[in-house]
Parts: C-alpha cells; sequence; structure tokens
C-alpha cells in the first residue's frame, strides 16, 4: 500500500543523499576497503567526539552491543540487572544471554524507567542497571546516577533510540560504563542493513569488546579469549559517515514535526500528547518516535491506515507477557497500560508540513 503520509520513506531518504552515498559505496569497493578499515574507523572517532566519549567500538548491532557490554563489565550467571519491559526485546534477551537474570521496572509517564521504582528491587545479586532511553528521551539520569553510586552498580545505557538526546547538557550513552546505539535502518541515523557501537570511557572495556567482536583476536593472529563475529560493516560504516553530517539537521526537523503535532494535537480529548520540546529544560529530545496514547487506539490505528497514514503500534504485547520469556511474574502497571494505548505516528525529517497537517486532521476527524 502507498501511503500518503508513510512512516518511513526509505526511497526517499536514499534520494535526497544518492550521490553521497553512491561515491562512498564505490569508494569502498574500489579501494577493496572491506573489513575494518579506514571508513570504520573514521565513524568510530566521529561518534565518539559527537558523544563526549573517549571511545567508539563499532559492532555489527545494538544488540551485540549491549551483550557485549555484560559480558566484559563481568555480568555472568547468577547476577541480576533491573531493566524495563517497555522496549525492544533485544534489550531483555541482551540480558539473558549474558547469563544474567532480568528483573523489570515499570515506567513513568514519559515511557522511561521509574527511577523512583529502581531502589524496591535491588538485592544482593544486583549488579547492573540497564535504563532504556525510550522514543528519543534520555531517562533521568541523575536519580539513577545517584542510586548506582550508592549500591555500586555498574549502568549500561540502551541508547539505540537516543542518539544526539541530552540530559542536563549530557548525551545519552555517556554517563555509565558505556552506552549502546542502534543503526537500523529506521533509526535517525540507519544504515541500509544492520550495524550498532559501544560508546565508554573505559580503556579496558573497549579493549574487551574489540576483542569479542572480531573472534577474540588481538591483532592478526593472538587469541586472547572466545569472540564473535560482529564488526560493524565496513560499507555501513561509509554510508553512515555520508548521512552522519545531516543528523544535526534531522533532529531539528524531527523536533520541529514535534512541535507541530503537539500544538496541533493540544487539547483534543482522549488523546495524551509526549513531553514537548521544552516543557522540561532539562532533557533535549530527539524524537525517534512521536508516540501518542489513545483511547480506542486500535480503531485509531485502521483508521488512519484506511486514510492513508501509516503508523506503528510497538509492543502491542508487553515483552514481559510474552509467554516463552517466562517473565510473567513481574507486575508492572503502566507498562500494561501503554501497551494497550500508545501509537508512533509519522514523524521522518522527509515528511511535509502538509503531511504532518494531514495526520492532525485526521486524528481529531477520528475523535468526532
Amino acid at each position: 500500500m502507498v501511503y500518503k503520509v508513510p512512516f518511513v520513506n526509505y526511497p526517499l531518504h536514499y534520494k535526497n543523499m544518492e550521490k553521497e552515498i553512491d561515491a562512498a559505496i564505490k569508494e569502498v569497493l574500489s579501494r577493496g576497503d572491506l573489513i575494518m578499515r579506514r571508513q570504520m574507523l573514521d565513524f568510530e572517532n566521529s561518534m565518539a567526539s559527537f558523544l563526549g566519549v573517549k571511545y567508539g567500538i563499532g559492532v555489527n548491532s545494538c544488540t551485540d552491543a549491549l551483550i557485549f557490554c555484560l559480558m566484559a563489565a563481568g555480568i555472568k550467571p547468577g547476577d541480576e540487572v533491573i531493566t524495563v519491559a517497555h522496549t525492544f526485546v533485544a534489550t531483555i534477551e541482551a540480558v539473558v544471554h549474558s547469563g544474567a537474570t532480568p528483573v523489570l521496572a515499570d515506567v513513568g509517564e514519559d515511557f522511561n524507567m521509574d527511577a523512583d521504582k529502581i531502589e524496591q528491587l535491588i538485592t544482593p545479586r544486583t549488579r547492573a542497571i540497564l535504563p532504556v532511553h525510550f522514543n528519543g528521551r534520555v531517562c533521568d539520569m541523575e536519580k539513577i546516577m545517584k542510586i548506582a553510586e550508592k549500591h555500586n552498580l555498574i549502568i549500561i545505557e540502551d541508547s539505540a533510540q537516543a542518539l544526539g538526546a541530552t540530559f542536563s547538557g549530557k548525551k545519552g550513552g555517556s554517563f555509565g560504563l558505556a552506552g549502546c546505539f542502534s543503526f537500523y535502518p529506521a533509526k535517525i541515523l540507519g544504515a541500509a542493513g544492520d550495524g550498532g557501537l559501544v560508546s565508554t570511557d573505559s580503556a579496558d572495556l573497549a579493549e574487551k569488546i574489540r576483542f569479542l567482536r572480531d573472534h577474540g583476536r588481538k591483532g592478526k593472529d593472538e587469541v586472547v579469549c572466545y569472540g564473535f563475529t560482529s564488526r560493524l560493516d565496513n560499507l555501513q560504516a561509509a554510508i553512515l559517515n555520508v548521512k552522519f553530517r545531516y543528523l544535526p539537521g534531522w533532529i531539528k526537523r524531527r523536533r520541529h514535526i514535534a512541535g507541530l503535532y503537539d500544538k496541533g494535537l493540544k487539547g483534543t480529548k482522549r488523546v495524551k500528547l509526549p513531553p514537548s520540546p521544552g516543557s522540561d529544560r532539562r532533557y533535549f529530545d530527539i524524537y525517534q518516535n512521536y508516540v501518542i496514547r489513545a483511547d480506542k487506539r486500535d480503531e485509531l490505528a485502521l483508521y488512519l491506515k484506511e486514510n492513508g497514514v501509516e503508523i506503528i503500534i510497538s509492543n502491542p504485547i508487553p515483552v514481559h507477557h510474552q509467554k516463552a520469556l517466562g517473565l510473567s511474574h513481574f507486575r508492572l502497571p503502566n507498562t500494561e497500560q501503554f501497551a494497550k494505548e500508545v501509537i508512533s505516528i509519522p514523524n521522518i525529517p522527509e515528511l511535509t508540513d502538509e503531511q504532518v497537517q494531514y495526520v492532525i486532521r485526521e486524528i481529531k476527524d477520528f475523535y468526532k
């Protein structure tokens, strides 16, 4: 189906940078720069500088980034890691793959980990907190950092949806021991396939993750541990280097669109809007997703699709209610309520203001 207002528009996204992307691909292929070459190193350095950390380590995905960080930090079977269920399953599966046990906290009104719910979950087995910066908004890291320091816990940030977002002037992914980023195509900075990165100030952690991503190798010949095949593909890095130059403009555009939605949907009964730009100066949100909470959500979703608006409903079944995962013993009222209400509406930079206004009119018309 061709939508009047698409949720993503990969063809137009590519067309806007076609010559630059094609040139970058041609350079990589003509030079034979295929695995862990200059393009990947350049991207790692650019990301580290952008985030204000010492090291960026490119890996195959944010999922691997999370797993490697937990492993490199010494998380092991018997340990507990506090995280949330209002997230993509990858966050929790990373904890499980590290051998640890996930302990789930509920989220607050901004969809992020409720810092006031953390301490009651801490036990003698708790080793780490894994906050998820959801929808392009950083968690309340002031509170979370204080709790971690008080209880001597590691913090690893799931920053897959928050590249460029800040809290009190500090970028998500730069607070804890490490941050983990995704370059899945639909992300604000997306590759032409999978990609991820670890950000850290720890030389020791950075070294261990470099080993883990490349078969445990130190140099060409020495193997220092069992590792994996999880390098950021050099061709993807070349594409990301092109797109990275556009990131500030894309963030500005997403925030502008969020402002249009805030203004146009304000006062609409039975719709609850996300925190608006500027509502709390500690937060600078990048709006990876613009998510509303809607009465009669499923009916609204169908209405919008029928009228040409592509939408996404993330996690209609909360992760902890997925029977195969064995997490149903957690009681998370907000997480469970949000699963019935949330709907992501289009806010990609390629949208015109007229398309945004069309979405606003259709939502209002539904509730009339």
